[in-house]
């Protein structure tokens, strides 16, 4: 995840038209929108579109964004939520009116309750990544954000195999336990 001044910096040179700054936020956040879009969608493939489409409004929507939080993610994981709900309406009109084309799999609605746990999901993790210190958050952006190979962001942040194996797993452990905490609530 990035730190909340890469958020700001990015946000700031990609809504003056900055393509790089752009490719920049997509690389920190495509995984967690694409997990959003596919935890309500159910549907690899609906999740890689709704996906592209979120980014696509992000990058219109970005000169009017006045960030709230430092963070992004919450601001894309909005966007995907409705961009989401779109797709279902339009699987469901589909459904309606081909016979052939019954898919019992698509969710009726998005319930508000499961948006709300979305949303809090979202910023409880950005919160956790946050209060992590910065080897732990730099491996967990290279690895689990990144999809950067273990010996490869060893390598990039001058420290063994083992390290980043081992921090990556305290995190991602420490980052469970906050989810769950937000399903529990």
């Amino acid at each position: 995840m990035p730190t909340s001044s890469e958020d700001r910096e990015w946000a700031a040179r990609a809504a003056s038209g900055d393509q790089g700054a752009f490719r920049a936020i997509y690389r920190a956040h495509v995984r967690p929108v694409y997990w959003i879009a596919h935890g309500i969608l159910g549907s690899a493939a609906d999740a890689e579109d709704v996906t592209q489409e979120t980014f696509v409004v992000a990058w219109r929507k970005l000169p009017g964004l006045e960030l709230v939080n430092d963070s992004l993610l919450p601001w894309l994981a909005t966007i995907c939520r409705f961009q989401s709900a779109n797709r279902l309406r339009v699987l469901r009109r589909d459904r309606a009116n081909t016979a052939d084309a019954l898919d019992e799999t698509i969710p009726d609605t998005v319930g508000v309750e499961d948006q709300v746990i979305s949303t809090a999901l979202a910023d409880r993790i950005a919160e956790e990544v946050g209060l992590l210190n910065e080897l732990d958050r730099s491996i967990f952006r290279l690895c689990a954000v990144e999809g950067y190979a273990y010996q490869v962001a060893a390598q990039e942040l001058g420290v063994s195999h083992a390290v980043v194996r081992n921090r990556l797993s305290r995190v991602r452990t420490r980052l469970r336990g906050a989810a769950a905490e937000v399903r529990d609530a």
